[in-house]
C-alpha cells in the first residue's frame, strides 16, 4: 500500500492556483491504483477564517478532489471548509474520495485552535471517523485527523479501539512549534502501534511561516521518511502485514481499559 503525502506552499485564499500547483507536484510522482493522496488543512485557501469567502459554497474542492481519485484511480484525503446556509460558523473537515469519485468519509475536525481564534468561526465535530482503504487485496482502516487534533491523544487511542491501523493528517502547522509537530506524530504511532501520515504546507501566509516537516511514522515510532521546509511529494510504501505482526507480538492495544477508568 503506497501513500503520497503533498507538501505545497499554498497560495491564500485563491483555489485554482493551489489546484494547479498540486497536480504539478502530482505530475512527476508515480501514482498507482488504489494508492492514497493526502493533502494538507484547507490546501485550497490557507488556513484563513474568513469563511464568507474561502468555504466551499459551490463543491469547487470536492470536485477537485472527486476528479483528481478518477483520474489517478486512487483513494484521496484533503482538507476543505463548508458552512451551511444560515450558519454563523463553518467546519473544518476532512473529506475522503475513493477511486470512483464517491466521498466515502467526512470528518470534522473535533478540537478547533483556540490559541489562533478558530472556534470563534469553526465548530467542532463530535465523531472519529474511519474508512476503509482497500488496495493489494488488504482492507485498511484509515482514522482522519485535522493539525491541532494531533495534540490530543484520546482521538487517537479512540480510533485504535476502534480498528484504526493508520491515522492520516493533514495540517498548517506553523514553524514556532516544529519540534512538537515531530515528536507528537511519533509518539501517535507509538502508543497506538499505528502508522500515522502527518502531511504539512510549506511557505508562509500573511501572519504565519510554515516549516513542512511532512512525516510518515511506523508502528514502532520509526521515521519512514520526511521532508524539509520546501515544496515535494513525500511517497511512502507502508507494510500492513508487518503493522499487524508487530501488534500480534506485542499486543498492548489489547491492554486498553478505556471503559473501566475514570
Amino acid at each position: 500500500m503506497r501513500a503520497h503525502l503533498v507538501q505545497l506552499d499554498i497560495t491564500w485564499e485563491q483555489p485554482k492556483p493551489n489546484f494547479r500547483r498540486v497536480e504539478e507536484l502530482l505530475g512527476t510522482t508515480d501514482i498507482q491504483p488504489e494508492d492514497l493522496i493526502l493533502l494538507p488543512e484547507m490546501f485550497a485557501t490557507g488556513f484563513s477564517l474568513r469563511t464568507d469567502i474561502t468555504a466551499d459554497m459551490h463543491g469547487e474542492t470536492l470536485g477537485f478532489l472527486q476528479r483528481l481519485a478518477r483520474q489517478h484511480g486512487c483513494f484521496v484525503q484533503g482538507g476543505r471548509t463548508i458552512r451551511e446556509a444560515g450558519a454563523e460558523k463553518a467546519s473544518n473537515l476532512m473529506t475522503v474520495t475513493n477511486p470512483a469519485g464517491e466521498v466515502v468519509c467526512e470528518y470534522a475536525k473535533i478540537h478547533p485552535f483556540s490559541f489562533g481564534l478558530e472556534p470563534e468561526h469553526f465548530v467542532g465535530g463530535e465523531r472519529v471517523e474511519a474508512w476503509t482503504w482497500r488496495a493489494e487485496s488488504i482492507d485498511c482502516a484509515v482514522c482522519p485527523a485535522v493539525c491541532y487534533d494531533l495534540r490530543f491523544p484520546e482521538l487517537f487511542r479512540i480510533g485504535a479501539s476502534r480498528g484504526a491501523e493508520v491515522f492520516a493528517l493533514g495540517a498548517c502547522w506553523p514553524a514556532a512549534r516544529q519540534t512538537t509537530w515531530r515528536a507528537l506524530t511519533i509518539a501517535r504511532a507509538l502508543e497506538n502501534q499505528a502508522c500515522v501520515l502527518a502531511v504539512n504546507r510549506a511557505g508562509s501566509d500573511p501572519h504565519l511561516h510554515y516549516a513542512g516537516g511532512t512525516i510518515a511514522v511506523g508502528p514502532k515510532g520509526e521515521v519512514l521518511g520526511e521532508l524539509d521546509d520546501t515544496e515535494g511529494v513525500l511517497s511512502i510504501e507502508l507494510d500492513i502485514c508487518a503493522l499487524r505482526s508487530w501488534r500480534e507480538h506485542f499486543p498492548a492495544l489489547k491492554d486498553l481499559r478505556l471503559r473501566e477508568i475514570r
